[in-house]
């Protein structure tokens, strides 16, 4: 199988490649590099660990109907004619 390959050409290949991530987790890979560093990985990242912080969505639409109460408010009073 390996024997159409153009030799020379192909960077080494590490069958055992090691990741290290910033948590202290090794993967072993295979990998043209021998080790690799990351900042993350599945065993910390909040989406795979359940972890992942939810935004709160609650109130977000009162408080825009809010804002624009306010604007038509604020739109009436200087619309309106001064007294002179």
């Amino acid at each position: 199988m390996f024997e159409l390959m153009k030799k020379d050409i192909h960077p080494q290949y590490f069958e055992k490649a090691k990741i290290t991530c910033a948590c202290g987790n090794v993967i072993e890979v295979g990998s043209t590099l021998e080790s690799s560093k990351v900042d993350i990985c599945s065993a910390c990242h909040p989406f795979y660990t359940g972890r992942e912080k939810m935004l709160d969505k609650a109130g977000r639409v009162e408080k825009f109907k809010a804002k624009v109460e306010k604007a038509k408010a604020v739109a009436k009073t200087k619309r309106a004619p001064k007294a002179k």
